[in-house]
């Protein structure tokens, strides 16, 4: 009998049942079938840990791109140039991994075939956790730095409580010579009107400018502004002996842009001023009238029912020349007093504004009184210019003890006389009075 036929006859045997080979049955069973069940349990095991790895990839990237989205947002206020360009870095550095991540995904092969699923799983994990450490600690700092504005703010505000209790005191001392505006007699008449009215309004006027402009200061400082670059800007080329003289930049800006055109009537430019007509003689009834009619009101008050009074056009052309749109934006985070101003039916309920406010109603009241002067007698604006010697008789120096000691080294040295930084808050020719102008003096 040939082989194929034993076979044939094996088979045969194997199907009718009364031929088993126990051998080769037993052999089948342990080496295909056991090792094909063991090979497909770890298939399964390996496919859901390369699962498990790129899903804790793909939220550790993630969590990577929220960490640098919250320094991008921290390093904006204030201003970080490299800050802000590190968590741009890493977040595009980041976006570009989730693309790989995507195109390894679709091919279905790993990333980085050198390192195992498990290994990845950790290394995923590790920098999870680095990330969220990342943004707590960028939570944490904002949080510090929210603090440190609050206190600012009551600091700031504790001093200005300081300073109006003592202004308090100082009023109730000198009601009768603090040169306040209701010192001036209700009574008081066009004829009657001499420099000491004048003096006592311009007082009271660069008391308001400096107010305005410690109140610009401070918000400033709560914010991180850079107060030698601002006094840079203002004032190029003056060197500041001590750092609390820096004001006196911003105070020099501040009159600068208030007193601007003060010599024309309604602080008009195609309005001449005119010195030898009738015309002014009919405008200065005009002003007068002005003068005591905004002097008995509240600022607030009187912009509120006069929108469209001379005062409120002045008020409002005034907060647009000296306030910048970006001074603004970086002082409140957006433009919304700026929008009500420009309005002009309602004004910002803001301290901010109506500490502008007053000031500008001090400049316009000032205004109005010197236009209110007979014309021989109508007060003029005037300033020094940069350079010039001091004078004691044009100029008053607003650093005294600068004056003293630039003074003094001059006398010993026989060098010139100090001169002129730049002028703070202008000066008032009224008839043949000269009311001097502050200047701060430089070597």
């Amino acid at each position: 009998m040939s082989f194929a036929a034993k076979v044939m006859r094996g088979v045969r045997q194997d199907q009718s049942g009364s031929f088993v080979d126990g051998i080769h049955k037993t052999k089948f069973k342990e080496k295909d079938i056991k090792p094909s069940s063991k090979f497909h349990e770890e298939e399964i095991f390996h496919q859901q840990i390369t699962t498990e790895a790129f899903m804790a990839k793909l939220f550790a990237s993630i969590s990577s791109i929220k960490a640098s989205y919250a320094q991008l947002q921290f390093c904006q206020t204030p201003y970080d140039v490299d800050g802000i360009q590190a968590a741009d870095q890493m977040v595009v550095s980041e976006f570009k991994y989730l693309s790989e991540l995507k195109q390894c995904h679709s091919k279905n092969h790993h990333l980085d075939d050198s390192t195992s699923p498990e290994t990845a799983l950790l290394l995923a994990d590790i920098k999870e956790q680095k990330s969220v450490l990342r943004t707590y600690g960028i939570t944490r700092q904002k949080l510090i730095s929210q603090l440190r504005l609050k206190d600012s703010e009551i600091t700031f505000l504790e001093e200005k409580l300081d300073e109006a209790n003592k202004e308090n005191k100082m009023l109730e001392k000198r009601l009768n010579s603090n040169g306040s505006i209701s010192s001036i007699p209700s009574t008081l008449q066009l004829s009657t009107l001499n420099v000491n009215h004048f003096r006592k309004v311009l007082d009271q006027t660069v008391k308001h400018i400096r107010r305005f402009v410690r109140l610009m200061i401070g918000e400033m400082e709560i914010i991180g502004w850079d107060l030698d670059a601002v006094a840079t800007a203002v004032q190029p080329g003056i060197t500041f002996r001590q750092s609390t003289q820096k004001c006196f930049a911003l105070e020099s800006f501040v009159c600068r842009e208030m007193f601007n055109q003060f010599n024309y009537p309604g602080f008009a430019v195609h309005l001449a001023k005119t010195t030898t007509g009738s015309r002014h003689r009919k405008q200065h009834k005009l002003f007068f009238d002005r003068f005591n009619e905004l002097k008995s009101f509240k600022t607030k008050n009187y912009l509120s029912q006069r929108p469209k009074s001379t005062f409120a056009k002045f008020c409002c052309s005034k907060y647009l020349q000296l306030i910048h749109p970006e001074m603004e934006s970086s002082l409140f985070g957006n433009l919304n007093q700026r929008k009500l101003v420009i309005g002009g039916e309602h004004h910002p309920e803001t301290a901010f504004f109506a500490a502008f406010s007053e000031m500008a109603k001090r400049v316009w009241l000032l205004h109005c009184l010197a236009f209110s002067f007979e014309p021989e007698f109508a007060p003029s604006i005037f300033q020094v210019a940069k350079g010039c010697r001091f004078s004691d008789v044009y100029m008053q120096c607003v650093n005294e003890e600068e004056q003293a000691f630039l003074s003094s080294i001059s006398s010993e040295s026989n060098r010139p006389a100090p001169k002129v930084g730049f002028t703070v808050v202008p000066g008032f020719n009224v008839g043949k009075t000269i009311i001097q102008c502050q200047v701060y003096l430089c070597s």
